[in-house]
């Protein structure tokens, strides 16, 4: 009975653990797939690496444009999360057109480094009789570190490029309308890594804002304004609610609670195994005993 007892407060123990463990998850949980945060949707792009639009991971923005534009957006991705970019065009009618044409979906991290995709397609052809046309493009999981030599995905800024590769030349210029959508999931813990290092985040130009196509100002007016704004330096995208790295937390500190918890529980039964019945005193053995 002893051992049944000892095995149920180790259940419950165990269960407690898992409990407790399992509310900092529910409470990480938030890696920013759901980045709207009441804000609006971007309706343009931009036409290079430093006027890319910034984009929440979550939001869907739309931009209109002319077949052949290049249209650039950024997106921040924190280590431990998988970025996904989809994207769709309206073409123009069938009428206007005259011939099928290949549309292209490329993204680079903020050193500018063009990012393979490990699943997705990030290129295809849209016939003339074509209304839509959809790319995508999954990367790998963000690296919170890398060797010099490597190309694999760190934590910062990623740049989506959409464009046209491959049209008949009447087509160029026809007005296209864009929606493209950026989401990160996290890999999970089995995954992590523990890697520390500086973002990817491109400083912008100075005097230029996140979003903004405006021109640097005077160094003299410059100044004032950095000085006005807290000395803060514009950077191509905002810092993630729960920082660039995966955090303190991952699933990998339930299992390790879990299998702590099952080797109290195999200590306790391989105890109660090997110990054997008891048996009753034996009688002192002395002068006035029976022996």
């Amino acid at each position: 009975m002893r051992a049944l007892r000892t095995l149920g407060a180790a259940l419950t123990l165990c269960a407690a653990a898992w409990l407790t463990a399992a509310a900092p998850a529910a409470a990480d949980g938030k890696d920013g797939t759901d980045g709207k945060s009441g804000t609006e949707a971007p309706t343009e792009a931009g036409t290079g690496f430093r006027t890319a639009t910034e984009i929440k991971p979550g939001q869907r923005a739309t931009a209109a444009a002319s077949t052949g534009d290049y249209l650039y957006w950024v997106f921040p991705a924190a280590a431990g999360q998988v970025p996904e970019v989809e994207a769709e065009l309206k073409l123009p009618d069938a009428s206007s057109r005259h011939g099928s044409a290949t549309w292209q979906l490329d993204v680079y991290d903020g050193l500018r480094r063009h990012q393979p995709c490990a699943s997705g397609r990030p290129a295809r052809r849209a016939a003339q009789q074509d209304r839509t046309v959809t790319v995508s493009c999954t990367l790998r999981q963000v690296r919170s570190w890398s060797e010099r030599w490597a190309n694999d995905p760190l934590q910062g800024a990623y740049y989506v490029r959409l464009t046209v590769v491959d049209l008949p030349a009447e087509d160029l210029g026809l007005p296209i309308d864009a929606e493209v959508e950026a989401s990160v999931r996290d890999a999970g813990g089995a995954h992590a890594d523990g890697g520390d290092m500086t973002p990817l985040n491109p400083v912008l130009r100075a005097g230029t804002a996140p979003g903004t196509d405006s021109e640097p100002p005077d160094d003299d007016t410059a100044s004032d304004s950095a000085d006005d704004k807290g000395g803060e330096v514009p950077y191509a995208v905002a810092e993630p609610e729960d920082g660039w790295g995966s955090g303190w937390w991952s699933d990998r500190w339930v299992w390790t609670v879990i299998g702590a918890a099952l080797a109290a529980l195999a200590g306790v039964g391989g105890y109660t195994l090997t110990r054997g019945p008891r048996s009753p005193g034996r009688p002192p053995i002395g002068p006035g005993s029976d022996i």
